[in-house]
This record gives structure tokens, C-alpha cells and sequence, in this order.
């Protein structure tokens, strides 16, 4: 009985781990008060002010200047002494805003004079502590290690997946970073990738809610930072590891009749190694991971209803195989003291295979109206290099740094169909080819204050993507075969960013200002049979604030706004029609125009010696708000889904986070998000496949999502991990997405004197996690029911030398 208690208690459970930067520098220079001139080999102590505890010391060089390293926060009393001067002692506070704290001059008069008190403002990065920023230790996942990031993802606070897409607070429009940069890896304004990047690559992920001016404007949903691994001790080390897995093992849901079968028990194979050699000035490191998968990656099941009666019963099965590989290699170069330089590439290949099937029947599936099956055969590349140099000023945390980054993307796609109708079967094909480039310069400084610090910078980006698409129908082919031939995206944005940080001991505060062009031309093939050649351009600012107060030692109250842009994406505008779903087909609309984001949120957050408690409530509105609507058109069945700009739409609501260890062996902490989605009513007009209107209502819903996550300790080397998520109904456009639950779980055992581990998990453990939608168009309805491949257990081994 009591297990089953205990079981029902961590029933819904998971787990994310907060990372900490707990260290400081303090700097100054020591000054003679009546002279002016710099004072050499002044003894500098500093010590706890609560007990007058040692804690570091230094002395002053020739030039007076003195450095206090790996300070942790708190409150402090320096003192300086030297024979012949009255000894000086200040009170410090080390903060947490800033990893450097310039104290300035240090005036110390001779033994006859008298100085006065001075109050002197310390602050330190600590990911914890600040309420827009959190941080996650994916080693610390145990249920989704092996997968891919975007597995790992969805175990994470505030963060949910659906249907490929991360969500943060239920909107899917977030900035994913890999080492604080957009690549073409992870998508410019999307999130292509992120289910083929492996998590073994990954050391942590931060949340960023409301991202300060320094960071692009884009991703009104927040930023995603992808950290990946690179080791700092010295001498030759690394890490090798292998996670083999399978799927799929039971069948969801059984197949239309007449088509080939689905993929059941689908392997996973994800070795992975990394290297790095540290030795004085020069650090050399080499990772590489291959992530082979077979999936189930879609099985959805449509019932299609028409204002004239006509019903379709329809199933789009895709059997998928993966091969994901990505290395990275570079070279870390401390030129000098204050010089160091960046060298690093990445490469990665992703092929894919597809086979699917799509069955139609009519109401009472007496008759199969269509058979549509394809071969998809696309092999996806990304390179990317950067080159990053960085100078040190004499003053800790003075620095000026430059970097210049370019990302090559290429999407190599080739559809083959075989159209199967009672009449005849045709033959389809089509070959896409995409090459995506980019190049962003970067300039950042920072100057460290006596309160806080200061950034500035600006950043140069230019991209293009020359597109072509071309179809080679059959004789009697469904396909819209004039909507080929080329187009090329090209954009440049040029922005600069001024960003002030202060802290007292009540208070700190954080403004900022970025100001950014952007200007688009999407040049479109002059024989497209709708589309012309578009784009737009605009000048806006896009500032942020963010102050808090600290009630006491364990209390802090946060409020913060922030104006951020997406940018429709080129896969958003491209011209052609997309028939992996052959009749409801997915095209983009080169006049899109961006969307403009107003985002405010109060948050608390109160610690105590076992645990924390985070609140926040939020608001966002947007103006353009992107989105896909579907709609028919003539007398034919076919579904357009074509992306618009809707207007208004809002999104409110609460997040709560609660962290707490209970006892030795069991911690938890509960992620709870509640918010209200409202889309207003508005009138669109389609121009594919000829010029249509449709008027939606306005659409409304309290919506949410539930994670318990739990660990626990069996032994000091032996942890497990039970994850539980639950999604609640919401809204998504012209409909509702139903709710759904899932429960992951993991154990890990640390062995060979804490340099190996065994772990062992499994996903959507219950088998629970099926897609269910309800789509209103004007004169059609359809429910559909996607039983992709959600579980996955898997058996991982790594080894670290």
C-alpha cells in the first residue's frame, strides 16, 4: 500500500537542474590621496563581515592596480593597508548582476589624515538568481538521455514540444541559439533540427524569458540557448559514449486498408565522442555524434466533413529513417594576457529517407477514392565557421570582442509519388534545391562599473537563399506543376544595442535599447502563375527593462517589459506547394510581414535551505501575428493551408516553479503554467490557388500545461528520474489541439570510479501521447488523430578519460 502511495505521489514527475556561476573578480587601483600617483605593493585583504573570516588577498602591482579572483557573493570588508598610510576599510557587497566588479580608486592617505567610509557595490552572474534567465543541466536529464534536444526539451520547465516545435508558455515563436548564435543548424526564426541534434552533444540549455538588447530582436516567445560541450581541464582528456534504443514496439493504431506497413520495433543508435587537449595558451578540442533513427514519424488519421455532405476519411503514414551526423572542431589561443583568439568549425549532414502512404476513402469506406504514396529522399548540410578574438583591458572585465561567423546550409530534396486513382496511376516527381548563406560580424564591449556595468555593440547580418523547385508531373498529374522555377531570399539587418546593468544592495535594474533595419526582397520566378516578386522593409527600436527589489537575502521581486519582432522566415514565404499531404497542401505567401511583440511580466521568487518558489505573471500582445490558415477553393475537395498575418492576438497568464529536496533521497520540482490564448477576429485573403477571402471569429481559451519532475537518490552513485507533463486543450489557428499526457523515466548508475555510467529510460512510457485536432474552415470541418511514435526505450553507456 504504500507503494502504490509512493507511486502515485511521483506519478507526475521530472527533473531540471538551475546552473550557477558562484564567483566574482574584484579590481581597483590603489592611489596616493594627496599626490595622485599610484601606489605599488599595497597589501589588500578581504574578509566576511559578519565574522571577519579571511577570504582572499592580493597586493598592489607597479602600475597600483590589484585583482580579488573567485569571489563568491556576499558581504564583505576590504582593507588596504601599507606603511606610512592610514589602513583603509571598505564594505563590499558582491552582487549578482556582473562576473567582474571594478571598484575604481582606492585613496589612501598618510597616517596623519583621516578617511571616511565608503560604501562599494559588488555583483556576480548567478543564473539562479536572475528571473529572466534559467539554466539547465541536460547531464542531470536521465529519461530523455540519448534522444535528440528536442526530447530533452520537453522535460524542461516552462518549456513544452508540440508537433516538432518547442513552446515556451505556449507560443512556438523562440529564438534557438547554439552558443549564443543562430545558425542555420537550428533555423533562423524556426526550429528546424532540433530533433536531429543528439543531447549528448549538449552540456546546457537557458531559458531566457525576456532577452536584454543585446540579443537579436527576434523570437517573441523568449530565447533558447544551446550550450554545447567543450572541456577545460588541462592535458589530454575526453569522453566516448554509445546509446542504443528501439520503438514503436506496440501498434497505436492500425492501418487503412492497402497500404505497406508501419514501422515497428525501430532501432536508435547514437554513439558519440569528444576530445581536448588544454595545455598553457592553446586549447585544441574535436566532438562528434551520429544519431541513427528509425521512426514512425507520423501516422495521422483525418475524417474530412464538407458543407455539401461530402465526407473523407483519409491516413498519412510516414515510415522515417534518420542519420544525423555533427562534428565540431577548434582551437582556443590566449595570444597574450589580454588577447585570445577563437577558431571553430562545425559540419553537419542529415539524411533522410521517407515512405509514405496516404489512403482515401469516402464516408463509409466502401471505395478508395485515391491512393497517394512518395519517397522522400533529402540530404540536408550545414557548415559553419567562426573566427572570435577578444581583448582584455587592464581593468578585469574591461573587454572589447569582434567575431565574424558564417553559416552555409544546403537542402537537397527529391519527392518521387505514385498517384493511384480507379481511373490510373501516375507517376510524380519534384526536386528542390536550397542553399542557405550567412554571415554575421559582431562588435561587443563591456565596461565594468562601480554599480553595475555597461554593454554596447552592433552586429552586421546578410543572408541569402537561392531556391529552385522542379516538378515533372505525369500526363493526368494533380500537381501544380507551373508553381516551380526559382526564388531567392535575401535580407540584410543591421543593428546596435546599448545595454546599462546596476545593482545596490535593494536594488538592481537593467535597460536597454536596440535599434535594428531590416530590409527583405523575395525575387520570385516572373512565370509563378500567382505569386509576385515582395518584401518589405522596416526602422524600429525594440527596448527592455527589467528592475527588481530585493525584500530580503531570500526574496526578490522582478518586473520587466520587452518589444521583440519575428520575421517571417523563407520557408514561411516560399512559393511552392507542398504535397507530402496530397490534399491539404501547404504553400507560403512572399507578402508576409513580420510580427511586433509587447511582452510584460512580474515575477517573485523566495528561497529557503531546502528549496525555492518562483511566480511570475505575464502578458503579451502582438500586432501581424503570423499564423497558417486553411481554406478550399472551386469545386474541388483540396485544403490550402496558406500562413497570414491575423492582427491582434494575446497571451496571459501565470507560471509557477517549485523546487524542493525533501530528504536525502528524493527531490522534486513542480512546473505549473496556466494562460489565456486569445486570437481576435479577422479577414484574410488567400491568393493561392486564385484570389479567395475568409473571415474567422475571434478565438479564445484558458490553457496550460503540468510537469512533476522527481529524482531520486537510491545510493550515492545510483539516481533515478520519473517525469510527468501534462497539456491541456488549447488553441491553435481555425481550431483546437485536445489535451495530452505523457510519463518518461530514467535510471543512472556511475561506475568505474565515478568515470563511467549505465543509464537506462524510456519515453512516453504509458504510450499515452497522441496528437488530436479540430479544424473550422468556411465551408469544411475535419478532426484528425496523429499516433506518431512516441516511445522509445533506450540503453546508454559513457565512459570519460
Amino acid at each position: 500500500m504504500k507503494f502504490k502511495t509512493f507511486f502515485l505521489i511521483t506519478f507526475f514527475a521530472s527533473h531540471a537542474v538551475f546552473g550557477q556561476e558562484t564567483n566574482v573578480k574584484l579590481s581597483g587601483k590603489i592611489t596616493n590621496k594627496a599626490s595622485q600617483e599610484a601606489l605599488s605593493y599595497v597589501n589588500i585583504v578581504l574578509r566576511t563581515s559578519v565574522d571577519s573570516t579571511f577570504v582572499t588577498g592580493a597586493i598592489s602591482d607597479e602600475a597600483g592596480l590589484f585583482t580579488l579572483s573567485d569571489v563568491p557573493p556576499g558581504n564583505y570588508e576590504l582593507e588596504a593597508s601599507f606603511i606610512g598610510f592610514e589602513t583603509v576599510r571598505k564594505e563590499v557587497y558582491v552582487g549578482s548582476s556582473s562576473p567582474f566588479l571594478n571598484i575604481g580608486e582606492v585613496a589612501l592617505s598618510a597616517s596623519f589624515q583621516e578617511l571616511g567610509t565608503v560604501e562599494v557595490i559588488g555583483q556576480l552572474e548567478e543564473v539562479s538568481a536572475k528571473m529572466d534567465k534559467k539554466t539547465y543541466d541536460l547531464g542531470q536529464n536521465i529519461s530523455q538521455s540519448g534522444g535528440s534536444v528536442l526530447q530533452a526539451m520537453s522535460n524542461l520547465p516552462g518549456v513544452t514540444v508540440q508537433e516538432g516545435k518547442v513552446q515556451i508558455r505556449g507560443n512556438d515563436r523562440i529564438a534557438v541559439l547554439i552558443d549564443g548564435k543562430q545558425t542555420a543548424l537550428t533555423g533562423f526564426g524556426n526550429q528546424t533540427g532540433l530533433d536531429n541534434l543528439p543531447s549528448s552533444a549538449v552540456e546546457r540549455i537557458e531559458i531566457i524569458n525576456n532577452p536584454s538588447a543585446k540579443f537579436d530582436a527576434n523570437g517573441n516567445g523568449g530565447i533558447i540557448n544551446i550550450i554545447l560541450k567543450k572541456e577545460k581541464q588541462e592535458g589530454f582528456n575526453g569522453k566516448v559514449g554509445l546509446a542504443i534504443g528501439v520503438g514503436a514496439l506496440w501498434e497505436k493504431q492500425a492501418n487503412l486498408p492497402g497500404i505497406r506497413t508501419q514501422y515497428q520495433g525501430t532501432p536508435k543508435i547514437n554513439p558519440s565522442l569528444s576530445l581536448n587537449y588544454r595545455k598553457k595558451d592553446v586549447n585544441f578540442f574535436f566532438s562528434a555524434d551520429n544519431l541513427y533513427t528509425e521512426t514512425l514519424n507520423k501516422n495521422e488519421y483525418i475524417t474530412r466533413n464538407y458543407d455539401d455532405g461530402t465526407v473523407i476519411h483519409q491516413q498519412l503514414k510516414r515510415n522515417r529513417n534518420t542519420n544525423f551526423l555533427t562534428t565540431r572542431a577548434g582551437m582556443d589561443w590566449t595570444i597574450d594576457s589580454q588577447n585570445t583568439l577563437t577558431i571553430s568549425g562545425l559540419f553537419g549532414s542529415e539524411k533522410i529517407i521517407d515512405r509514405g502512404d496516404q489512403p482515401f476513402y469516402n464516408g463509409d469506406f466502401s471505395e478508395r477514392l485515391r491512393l497517394w504514396q512518395f519517397l522522400e529522399d533529402e540530404l540536408k548540410t550545414t557548415v559553419m565557421a567562426t573566427v572570435a578574438i577578444k581583448h582584455n583591458f587592464i581593468d578585469p572585465g574591461r573587454s572589447l570582442s569582434a567575431g565574424l561567423n558564417y553559416t552555409f546550409h544546403r537542402e537537397d530534396e527529391q519527392y518521387f509519388f505514385t498517384n493511384t486513382l480507379p481511373e490510373y496511376t501516375g507517376e510524380e516527381a519534384f526536386k528542390l534545391l536550397s542553399d542557405e548563406n550567412v554571415v554575421d560580424v559582431t562588435l561587443d564591449y563591456v565596461q565594468p562599473l562601480k554599480n553595475g556595468r555597461l554593454e554596447t555593440g552592433m552586429k552586421f547580418r546578410s543572408r541569402w537563399i537561392p531556391t529552385n523547385m522542379q516538378f515533372f508531373p505525369s500526363e493526368n498529374s494533380p500537381i501544380d506543376s507551373l508553381a516551380g522555377g526559382a526564388a531567392t531570399y535575401k535580407e540584410i539587418i543591421p543593428a546596435v544595442y546599448g545595454n546599462y546593468v546596476f545593482e545596490s544592495k535593494k536594488w538592481d535594474a537593467e535597460i536597454g535599447l536596440r535599434l535594428e533595419y531590416f530590409k527583405l526582397n523575395y525575387d520570385v520566378n516572373p512565370n509563378h502563375p500567382t505569386y509576385k516578386s515582395d518584401g518589405n522593409t522596416y526602422f524600429q527600436p525594440f527596448p527592455n527593462t527589467r528592475v527588481s527589489y530585493k525584500l530580503n537575502e531570500l526574496n526578490k521581486l522582478t518586473v520587466s517589459y520587452n518589444r521583440r519582432v519575428d520575421r517571417p522566415n523563407e520557408v514561411d514565404i516560399r512559393i511552392f506547394p507542398k504535397y507530402d499531404d496530397a490534399e491539404i497542401i501547404k504553400v507560403g505567401n512572399p507578402a508576409l510581414k513580420p510580427q511586433f511583440t509587447n511582452s510584460f511580466e512580474l515575477g517573485w521568487k523566495t528561497t529557503w535551505s531546502s528549496g525555492s518558489l518562483y511566480l511570475a505573471i505575464y502578458h503579451r500582445s502582438v500586432d501581424g501575428t503570423i499564423t497558417r490558415i486553411s481554406t478550399t477553393f472551386g469545386d474541388n475537395k483540396l485544403i490550402y493551408a496558406i500562413f497570414q498575418n491575423a492582427g491582434k492576438s494575446y497571451n496571459s497568464g501565470f507560471e509557477i516553479i517549485w523546487d524542493q529536496d525533501v530528504n536525502d533521497w528524493y527531490s522534486f520540482d513542480l512546473n505549473l503554467n496556466g494562460y489565456h490564448n486569445q486570437i481576435d477576429a479577422f479577414t484574410v485573403e488567400n491568393l493561392y490557388p486564385e484570389a479567395h477571402t475568409l473571415t474567422i471569429d475571434k478565438q479564445e481559451i484558458f490553457s496550460g500545461n503540468a510537469k512533476w519532475n522527481s529524482k531520486f537518490r537510491f545510493s550515492e552513485n545510483f539516481t533515478g528520474q520519473l517525469s510527468a507533463i501534462y497539456l491541456a486543450k488549447d488553441i491553435i489557428p481555425q481550431g483546437v489541439i485536445q489535451a495530452r499526457f505523457t510519463l518518461d523515466m530514467g535510471i543512472k548508475k556511475v561506475i568505474q570510479n565515478g568515470n563511467g555510467e549505465l543509464y537506462f529510460n524510456a519515453t512516453d512510457l504509458l504510450n499515452t501521447m497522441v496528437i488530436k485536432k479540430n479544424i473550422d474552415g468556411s465551408d469544411f470541418s475535419y478532426t484528425s488523430a496523429d499516433y506518431y511514435e512516441t516511445q522509445v526505450f533506450r540503453l546508454g553507456y559513457n565512459y570519460k578519460f
